[in-house]
């Protein structure tokens, strides 16, 4: 059995007694041990730190930004073993593991651009012989607590622009599923970052306490349930720290009736049911516009629920591999059931789904509801497994009003051919990120990704210039290079007031 250890010096005294277990969701059996530290191993993490950071600030961009070129030819050149390494701890099949780092290799991409973005502004002769100019500097030390769900993607969404401005970065994954984070800071090192500029602590709530209550970590990015998100952001904003916090989600689908049925089930098999629903992205709720827009999707829908195939991860022919444990199996399947209670049809069921000669491996079946009320807990709260909602809207208002309503607002979709009927959505809808024809919205990288309401807090979003902005702050200087000796000079005026 493997034991993950941190990556810089091995754990205090304090973690050699406490362990996690990281488990093989394909068989159900525990494959390997993670130590979880405390507030020394934070110390030292934060000691390492201290010395590497201000060297790397001072490094230029451009050779900043030839270490984020050398990590992403590491992370192409390693993509086969890193996603294998994710499939085997998580359970999503290998080709959604490779999705998953593509989208972190994307941010990277982007802070390869870090010399140009970074410059400054400039402004000549703002008064008599006065110029303002702007420039972006690092925060020091930042950290990241991320989710399971994207041990590659989401932590490469924190560092890399991190990083790329010159802050020290420690990073607190998942207990989960840690091993990829830990390899993902091994090819740091090997591209050429300073030891301590990227450091990989794991723990449980004593860990990201620490986090949150260190005076030298000046910032902290997090990704995880809208609870816990929400008690990061007033414990570490209580402690004087930026904060961005992504909570939950629950993304509805509207379907208007002159969609492409067609186009919208295909797009629906891959959101819903994608990584075991196990995306703040997915697409658990679909609201058809109409009572045979309705109908007609519902006919549609159980053929290819159907087809759907449910395998081990390394299975290349399956859709879907098993859920990340077995306390989220059995709370997916307790959600199926308060939905049954509660009135909704259950069409698929799911529950009870064993896949041969892995019996006590973590599988869910695809699950799909009819008939589902905005006032049932099973709409309100956040699933976050391969189960299917229908939520029927008479009217476009009505669809409108669903997800505006919802306490979750991260992403919704409109499939449609009407653009008028697109614009008009886009820009009532109360929700951060839509998708007009595409199922799961998702920006690139060189825009921004945040959602809105329960969905978030703070006010700053991940990656593009939003991240940039998260992990700098701004510094305006106003200088004026005086004539002569210094007599005869006219009193100095304010520029806005001369």
């Amino acid at each position: 059995m493997r034991q993950i250890d941190h990556l810089i010096a091995s754990p205090s005294g304090e973690s050699a007694f406490r362990f996690s277990d990281v488990f093989d969701p394909n068989t159900g059996k525990v494959q390997a041990r993670v130590a979880l530290g405390g507030a020394s191993d934070l110390e030292r993490a934060v000691g390492a730190a201290l010395k590497a950071q201000p060297g790397w600030a001072a490094t230029n961009p451009q050779r900043r930004a030839r270490v984020m070129f050398n990590f992403k030819q590491l992370i192409e050149k390693n993509m086969d073993e890193l996603a294998l390494l994710l499939s085997s701890e998580h359970g999503k099949v290998v080709a959604d593991a490779k999705g998953d780092i593509q989208r972190g290799l994307e941010v990277i991409e982007f802070a390869c651009g870090i010399p140009h973005v970074l410059k400054g502004e400039y402004t000549q002769g703002a008064g008599p012989g006065i110029d303002v100019y702007s420039m972006r500097q690092p925060l020091g030390i930042v950290s990241g607590i991320t989710p399971f769900n994207f041990p590659g993607m989401i932590p490469m969404w924190m560092f890399g622009i991190a990083i790329a401005v010159g802050n020290a970065f420690i990073l607190k994954p998942s207990e989960r599923d840690p091993s990829v984070p830990v390899r993902l800071a091994e090819l740091m090192l090997e591209a050429g970052a300073p030891e301590g500029i990227l450091q990989v602590v794991h723990g449980d709530k004593e860990m990201v306490d620490a986090i949150l209550d260190h005076p030298e970590i000046k910032a902290v990015s997090f990704v995880g349930s809208s609870d816990i998100a929400h008690y990061v952001y007033q414990r570490g904003v209580a402690a004087g720290k930026r904060v961005q916090a992504m909570g939950g989600a629950k993304n509805h689908g509207i379907v208007m009736p002159d969609a492409d049925l067609d186009q919208v089930v295909a797009d629906l098999s891959g959101a819903a049911f994608g990584s075991a629903g196990e995306r703040c992205m997915a697409l658990p709720v679909v609201v058809p516009v109409g009572e045979k827009t309705a109908v007609a999707l519902r006919e549609k829908l159980i053929p290819a629920i159907a087809a759907l195939r449910v395998g081990v991860s390394t299975d290349p022919e399956a859709h879907y591999g098993p859920v990340v444990t077995a306390a989220h199996k059995a709370k997916i399947e307790n959600y199926i059931q308060m939905g049954v209670d509660e009135g909704a049809e259950l069409v698929i069921d799911g529950r009870g789904f064993t896949l041969q000669g892995h019996e006590e491996g973590f599988f869910v079946g695809p699950t799909l509801f009819d008939k589902v009320t905005p006032a049932m807990r099973t709409y309100q709260e956040e699933i976050f497994g391969p189960v299917l909602q229908i939520v029927r809207a008479e009217s476009f208002e009505d669809a409108v009003r669903l997800p505006s309503e919802h306490p979750y607002g991260n992403g919704v979709a409109i499939f449609t051919r009407n653009g008028h009927a697109a614009r008009e959505f886009a820009a009532r809808v109360n929700v951060g990120m839509v998708g007009i024809n595409v199922p799961i919205p998702v920006p690139v990288a060189y825009h921004t990704f945040g959602g809105w309401k329960r969905s978030a807090f703070g006010d700053t979003n991940q990656h593009g210039m939003e991240g940039v902005k998260f992990f700098t702050k701004v510094k305006t200087i106003t200088q004026r290079w005086p004539d002569g000796g210094g007599t005869g000079e006219s009193a100095f005026i304010i520029p806005t007031m001369g």
